[in-house]
């Protein structure tokens, strides 16, 4: 087998949830803080000067708060034949979680919970590592099962006050 075509396969054996570049624009994006809650904490998101997704702001703990998201819906895509999702990013040394949700409308999310720094850096997520949450709170139910997917996201809440920067390159199923 020539490297191209192993190459190739390894590509098509990947599925990209979404594509960082200056063609698409951040308004697929939108941004979910602690204000819902009556909190001060304030995220952005835009697609950067390289082209790569950038999360960015503020949390504060005022008024009971202390969270800000970003996330990103789509038509619900069957996942079964995937087992994990790799992130490429860049971060600021803090910790961040990953989330997703099954269906449209549901409150639980699937997370899981890594450190960044500020070197470009792959992470693998098995979907059975991503635990079943809501405000806040691990559910007692299984983890994510791998087999539906209609959102994804990105959260940080660390129950302190902080400046947070995370730039996105891309986000895979494997």
């Amino acid at each position: 087998m020539s490297i191209t075509l192993l190459i190739t396969l390894i590509t098509l054996s990947n599925m990209i949830l979404y594509d960082f570049s200056f063609k698409n624009n951040a308004s697929d994006w939108y941004i979910l803080d602690d204000v819902v809650m009556g909190g001060q904490s304030q995220g952005q998101f835009k697609i950067n000067e390289t082209g790569h997704g950038q999360f960015y702001g503020n949390v504060s703990l005022e008024n009971n708060g202390g969270f800000s998201s970003v996330r990103y819906q789509f038509e619900t895509k069957d996942v079964s034949d995937y087992s994990k999702i790799k992130l490429r990013i860049k971060g600021d040394g803090k910790t961040y979680q990953f989330r997703i949700k099954k269906n449209p409308g549901d409150s639980a999310s699937y997370i899981y919970e890594f450190e960044t720094s500020d070197k470009w850096m792959t992470i693998e997520i098995p979907f059975l590592d991503m635990y079943p949450g809501f405000r806040g709170r691990k559910l007692t139910q299984p983890n994510f099962e791998g087999d539906y997917i209609s959102e994804i996201a990105f959260l940080i809440g660390n129950k302190k006050p902080q400046n947070f920067k995370l730039i996105i390159d891309s986000i895979e199923l494997k």
